[in-house]
């Protein structure tokens, strides 16, 4: 379940330039500024790739070594603390925000019970 959740976390960022009109958006910052923004969209589906492919295909490490029960809490913990963000950050106010705090919550918790 958590590869095809990073999985689409990582769809869902390299979708970002269109959802976002970040073409539009960006161009009001700096050229150092909108790079940086772009690039850290990329590493960052990077590293929900790299979560999935090691969700996907070494599940048996991530739950019997303390390498992959490290990386099973550090995936949790990303998680978690993306919940608190999205709820610093931009509040529940609305449905979208709330839902989106309900599935970060969702992807800590995939991360807490592998198996």
């Amino acid at each position: 379940m958590g590869g095809i959740f990073n999985l689409g976390f990582a769809v869902f960022r390299l979708m970002f330039w269109k959802i976002f009109h970040w073409k539009d958006d960006l161009a009001s910052l700096t050229h150092i500024n909108r790079s940086i923004m772009q690039i850290l969209n990329l590493r960052l589906t990077f590293v929900f790739l790299v979560m999935a492919y090691l969700s996907f295909f070494h599940k048996a490490e991530m739950i019997s070594t303390n390498i992959g029960k490290v990386l099973l809490i550090s995936f949790s913990l990303f998680w978690f603390f993306r919940t608190l963000e999205q709820v610093v950050f931009f509040g529940v106010k609305n449905r979208i925000s709330f839902a989106l705090t309900l599935i970060f919550l969702v992807g800590g918790i995939l991360y807490m019970l592998p198996g």
